[in-house]
């Protein structure tokens, strides 16, 4: 166990029998929040954003998806913060924010793609900007035709190509589009589909030049960097539908025609690739498919199979490197133990520890012989620090902050910061409290369908007194205090030049604002009880790191060091394209109950 050095605030409260019984453990950990699945469907976001089908799941995706619905919430909580500027136009249950003393103007939140590199969105429309003439994109953007007419002047092999607004992103693994052959010459169809980098003219069919690979449909060739070609699959006309992909894995590009895979056509493929298609002669008119419709071939199934065999490569991994003493199931409990150990959680470990003894002593094949157990030593500390961290994930920030300054009185005085998380969230379950209340009051007590909405969508605390005859007074009396803490806290950090704490302020204080932010989707992410765990492992981290320890466990070292080994090969479409430890944690889900 002392091997297992290393760190991870989590919350996995439970006892010893909760353990044996099996029961649901309250997965309130910030890492184990990564193991839940995330919807990026196209039917959750507005109508401009699409989730090609064999995209659908990848980390690629999920993480588009969510840059896709920050934006949209920066752009909401943008409109929000002119709403809160001037928040005498609502029926305030207390004087408005401007008597209230809490300045509400807003600090506007940077956008993510201003410190890291910018998420590149997947080809959607043909771009009007990179394209040549005489031909013409309809207003849908997926539609090309070639106008005309041409003049006597111009040479018989010059054709008119355009490239897609975005290039294709290597991290998808495998990219495809298809393009429909929507009117054409029969037998004479001089329409080619494939990709080019930027570098590729755009006055010539596509493949003609250097840095553009294409299928022709004239005569069935595929071109790269020369007008000859060579000979690759059949030709194509009008009501053909040609698909072209790219595998950054294999750095190779195939293409297929009315849901048949013809065959590879290109390999050592490099640099920034866009969809490309160039046309000849006047009439000519193509459609594609980027994604936002369901193709004719099934590019799925290819999807799949690249995933199953890099997924066979990593079963068949061995964990004897990693300690030779332990096989993998053995190293697996350690990891768990030392886990819940190292976060304080004794009670439960000592259960687990139980479990793996009778484990072991079922498959002893003596059963005479005596099975080492493992020793769970009491642990003052961690008993202390599950205290503190249960006051901050049941909403009692007092509570939390005297336990703190009871065991580890120095610990708040080193991390500034982590005290004002703790004042800040403290002002947040104030303004939780109130609002829980003041819905409780309006909602009728047998509207039970707005009642499961708003628990289904926000985690409002139960048991909370309904006596209406108490509540109004209440309310006023919690929104008196909540303001008067707001305000000293805005007097307290109003000089800080932390960026981040200014931007912490500027989050929170807007809710005072509204009658009821509980009812504001805008604020949900700083309402819900997810933003306890947060501060709770922060405090944690902190605690730990006062008295010498890591901050992290090995487990969620694991977890870590192999998410950045995947980021790694994700980037340019390698294995890591493929696979996630979301797919291991939704393959898990799919076979066992929790």
């Amino acid at each position: 166990m002392d091997g297992l050095d290393g760190r991870v605030s989590a919350d996995m409260v439970g006892s010893g029998d909760a353990w044996r019984r099996g029961d649901t453990l309250q997965h309130h950990s910030r890492i184990f929040s990564q193991f839940l699945a995330h919807d990026d469907t196209d039917e959750s976001l507005d109508g401009r954003f699409f989730v090609p089908s064999y995209l659908r799941g990848s980390t690629y995706m999920r993480k588009l998806a969510e840059a896709h619905r920050t934006k949209q919430n920066e752009s909401k909580r943008s409109a929000g913060s002119d709403l809160a500027a001037d928040i005498s136009a609502f029926p305030d249950p207390v004087p408005s924010g401007s008597h209230r003393g809490l300045s509400h103007q807003i600090i506007e939140r940077q956008s993510s793609s201003q410190d890291e590199d910018v998420l590149t969105s997947l080809p959607s429309k043909w771009n009007k900007s990179d394209m040549w003439s005489n031909i013409e994109i309809q207003p849908d953007g997926r539609t090309v035709k070639y106008t005309g007419p041409r003049s006597h002047n111009e040479r018989d092999h010059e054709a008119s190509a355009v490239r897609a607004e975005n290039h294709m992103p290597a991290q998808c693994g495998i990219y495809y589009y298809e393009v429909e052959i929507v009117s054409s010459k029969k037998d004479d169809t001089t329409i080619a589909v494939g990709f080019s980098t930027k570098n590729a003219t755009l006055s010539r069919s596509i493949g003609w030049e250097p840095e553009s690979w294409a299928y022709h449909g004239d005569d069935g060739r595929c071109f790269t960097a020369h007008n000859s070609g060579r000979h690759f699959g059949p030709a194509f006309n009008q009501g053909d539908v040609i698909g072209c992909g790219v595998n950054f894995r294999e750095n190779t590009a195939f293409f297929t025609r009315n849901g048949v895979k013809i065959g590879s056509a290109f390999d050592d493929l490099r640099g920034k690739l866009y969809p490309a298609i160039s046309l000849k002669k006047p009439g000519e008119t193509i459609r594609a498919n980027f994604g936002q419709h369901p193709f004719v071939y099934n590019i799925n199934d290819m999807v799949k199979e690249q995933r199953e065999k890099i997924q066979r490569d990593i079963e068949g991994t061995t964990t004897s490197h990693l300690d030779p003493d332990l096989n993998e199931s053995e190293l697996l409990q350690t990891l768990v133990l030392q886990f819940l150990q190292h976060d304080g959680y004794v009670e439960t470990a000592r259960a687990f520890a139980d479990e793996i003894t009778v484990e072991k002593e079922a498959l002893s094949l003596d059963p005479n012989a005596k099975v080492a157990g493992t020793s769970i030593k009491d642990d003052e500390d961690a008993n202390n620090r599950q205290r503190i961290r249960a006051a901050i994930l049941e909403g009692d920030i007092d509570r939390a902050l005297k336990y703190t300054k009871t065991y580890y009185p120095d610990v708040l005085d080193h991390d500034g910061y982590v005290y004002f998380r703790l004042r800040c969230r403290k002002f947040v379950e104030m303004i939780r409290k109130a609002a829980q209340m003041r819905l409780s009051m309006d909602t009728p007590r047998n509207n039970g369908h707005l009642g499961a909405l708003i628990s289904q969508h926000m985690d409002v605390d139960e048991n909370m007194e309904l006596d209406e005859e108490h509540l109004s007074s209440e309310i006023e009396e919690l929104e008196r205090n909540m303001l008067k803490y707001g305000q000293t806290l805005q007097a307290e950090y109003a000089n800080d030049p932390r960026k981040e704490v200014s931007q912490a302020l500027a989050d929170i204080f807007p809710l005072a604002a509204y009658v009821n932010p509980l009812k504001e989707p805008m604020f949900s992410h700083l309402l819900d009880r997810s933003g306890r765990v947060a501060v709770a492992e922060e405090l944690n981290s902190a605690i730990l790191m006062s008295l010498g320890k890591s901050s992290r466990a090995a487990l969620e070292k694991v977890y870590a060091q192999t998410t950045v080994l995947l980021e790694d090969l994700r980037q340019e479409g390698g294995v890591g394209a493929f696979v996630s430890v979301q797919d291991i944690v939704d393959d898990i889900s799919k076979h066992h109950q929790f």
